[in-house]
């Protein structure tokens, strides 16, 4: 979700491999003047000017009951990686996700939907 208007900018799979959860941007859908098939020019590490689409933006989760935590984020419109907790709701339509830098005080936090 965009933070400025609330729009819907992707689709992220979230898969569980080897008991770690990932999660790849699996479509974007851009904003009006926006490329629809973005690099990150901003990116750290070997996804510098990569495309988006397909690029993992959460690594390293451990489940716990309906939460993960343990791992990282990436937010590719800026390049900064932020550690990140999530927690899904009880009926399983809504995941909450806080990204953060040291403490979970300090960061921001967005609802992503379940795509039905």
């Amino acid at each position: 979700m965009d933070d400025d208007n609330g729009k819907l900018r992707s689709i992220i799979r979230i898969e569980e491999h080897g008991g770690l959860y990932e999660g790849r941007i699996e479509k974007f859908l851009p904003g009006e003047g926006e490329d629809a098939d973005p690099v990150c020019i901003t990116c750290p590490d070997q996804r510098k000017g990569k495309k988006i689409i397909g690029m993992q933006i959460v690594s390293g989760l451990k489940r716990n009951g309906l939460k993960y935590e343990g791992g990282e984020i990436l937010d590719p419109d800026n390049g900064k990686l932020y550690r990140v907790k999530m927690s899904l709701a009880a009926d399983g339509r809504s995941l909450a996700v806080r990204g953060f830098l040291g403490f979970s005080l300090f960061g921001r936090s967005q609802t992503w939907l379940r795509e039905e």
